[in-house]
């Protein structure tokens, strides 16, 4: 099973968004925030990760930026 991190600060985006990877047998986390989606992806083991270009506490240019460093 994939496993995904969704970083989407739209509740109704997210929602929608995870109904449709649970849908076809992913396994997927979300958090709304840059920050919590940063510590996530540098603790936990993902396969693809789906970011928010306008996120609150860190953008999401910066937080693919940070996840490449690591």
């Amino acid at each position: 099973m994939m496993r995904l991190l969704l970083v989407e600060d739209d509740e109704k985006i997210a929602s929608f968004i995870i109904k449709g990877f649970k849908a076809e047998g992913f396994a997927v986390d979300h958090t709304g925030d840059g920050q919590d989606g940063l510590h996530l992806a540098l603790t936990e083991p993902y396969d693809a990760a789906i970011v928010d270009i306008m996120l609150p506490k860190l953008d999401g240019l910066t937080l693919i930026a940070r996840m490449r460093l690591e």
